[in-house]
């Protein structure tokens, strides 16, 4: 940084000192100036002539007023146009007092808004050079007199264009913060998004998976001293749920790892392509349940998939938890229109016979997993239990993306 750019810096954090500095240099140019003999014999010349004691006080009160001219603007316009008044029409020849009034307008056209500008900066020309030309000791029609008159209009001029170049830099500030803001408030928003749907998905794999776990456990411990072998091979139900569930977990936490940690697991997510998959975990668990499809070749968007499967999953692990194994469920997955319907039946003929959106325990995220996923993809969602017993779960999935809807008609 350059000397003068540091000394500005060190004067902008005191503005006090700045305008009591720039007073002193407009006295000094005051005092020069009134050696300034425009009448002389051989026109302007310099000459050592002492100025008039009032000229003195009136450049001193004048410099005097700029110090203040921050904090009260239109009152230094007001006292530095009387002393340039007084100036216009005792001074013969003039000192430059209105040099005074000019950084005054200057100052207000600067710190108001241009209408202000307009106003005093019309008033002030009109004042000074109206009172310079009629009762001042020269000809109206003086290039003194016309002087005035320009000045005061630079000094109005040149204090309007810093107001609105501050306020352009100001502008394109605010916006620049704005926009930064913008995008902070979007990175938490998908920050909070993301966060939910892991936590979906960790719900959704945990919920099914341990519930199978538990289910195939228990049957291991009540045959284990009669039955053997079908000990074994419950075990080996809970062995393989138990790996699945390991596999899903690991590639849903995967996705929180850091920048230069080892590459998480690149594995699709479920869909239902793999809903026979699916439907086998419950068939072993000793949950009976039927699937009807009618939606072959259609192809969902990888979203609408994974939540269809979700569904699926969850609806069957709420029947196996609260309607018991001696439930049957039925899944039903149809293409209707536009849209894919996902139907989850269950008959409530099992033990324990308690609805899904009212778990015995009193907690559970089921439903409300269920209904942010289908919002999430644009469908809806209807669930409650069934007349006779039992409980229905029914999504409606958009079959297709909303930007290519149009390009392919059902």
């Amino acid at each position: 940084m350059s000397t003068l750019a540091r000394a500005r810096c060190r004067l902008g954090a005191h503005p006090s000192a700045l305008d009591a500095a720039l007073a002193a240099a407009v006295l000094v140019c005051m005092i020069a100036g009134s050696f300034v003999d425009p009448h002389g014999p051989e026109g302007v010349s310099w000459g050592l002539r002492t100025p008039d004691a009032l000229s003195l006080l009136l450049m001193t009160v004048g410099a005097a007023a700029l110090v203040f001219r921050r904090r009260a603007p239109l009152t230094v316009l007001a006292v530095t146009g009387g002393v340039s008044v007084v100036e216009s029409v005792t001074g013969d020849p003039r000192a430059p007092v209105v040099m005074s009034a000019v950084v005054a307008l200057y100052t207000v056209a600067a710190s108001t808004d241009r209408p202000t500008t307009l106003r005093v900066g019309l008033l002030t020309m009109t004042v000074l050079t109206g009172a310079a030309m009629l009762a001042g000791p020269l000809p109206w029609y003086a290039q003194e007199n016309l002087a005035v008159f320009a000045w005061t209009g630079i000094g109005a001029s040149a204090g309007d264009a810093v107001r609105s170049r501050r306020a352009f830099v100001q502008a394109i500030r605010d916006r620049a913060e704005k926009a930064e803001r913008t995008r902070e408030e979007e990175a938490r928003r998908r920050v909070a998004e993301e966060r939910l749907r892991i936590a979906r998905d960790l719900h959704d794999v945990v919920a099914h998976h341990i519930a199978l776990v538990n289910v195939q456990a228990g049957v291991a411990a009540h045959v284990m001293d009669k039955r053997p072998d079908q000990a074994k091979e419950a075990l080996s139900h809970v062995r393989a749920a138990s790996r699945s569930a390991l596999n899903e977990l690991r590639a849903t936490v995967g996705l929180l790892r850091q920048s230069g940690e080892p590459e998480a697991p690149t594995e699709p997510a479920p869909g239902l392509d793999r809903l026979d998959e699916l439907v086998g975990t419950f068939h072993h668990a000793g949950l009976h349940v039927e699937v009807a499809r009618a939606d072959q070749g259609t192809e969902l968007p990888a979203a609408v998939d994974l939540a269809a499967y979700r569904i699926i999953q969850e609806a069957l692990t709420n029947v196996q938890k609260h309607a018991g194994l001696r439930a049957k469920a039925e899944v039903s997955v149809v293409r209707v229109g536009p849209d894919i319907e996902v139907t989850v039946l269950d008959d409530g003929g099992g033990e324990g016979d308690v609805p899904a959106e009212a778990p015995a325990d009193g907690g559970g995220h089921g439903l409300l997993g269920m209904r942010e996923r289908v919002t999430a993809v644009g469908g809806a969602l209807t669930t409650g239990p069934r007349y006779g017993g039992g409980f229905r779960v029914h999504a409606i999935l958009p079959a297709r993306n909303r930007t290519n809807a149009a390009e392919d008609p059902v």
